[in-house]
């Protein structure tokens, strides 16, 4: 089944997605910071997201890696 139509599978990539951007972004800042409008200012905002929300965002992969591991 695709992740589009699986809710868990839809929120386990979004929740890799912001992950991944905000890891990039530690690694390299100028890397994300170039493209803040357009098609690649989904980075830049994935980034935000990750930064500002990061408890939520730990909570939630914590709890996404948990039903994975544990309830599937």
């Amino acid at each position: 089944m695709s992740a589009i139509f699986n809710f868990q599978s839809l929120l386990t990539v979004i929740l890799l997605f912001l992950c991944t951007c905000a890891y990039i972004q530690s690694l390299a800042l100028s890397l994300l910071y170039r493209n803040k409008t357009g098609l690649l200012g989904i980075f830049w905002k994935c980034v935000r997201i990750g930064e500002r929300n990061s408890p939520y965002v730990v909570v939630c992969c914590i709890v996404v890696a948990f039903s994975i591991l544990f309830i599937q």
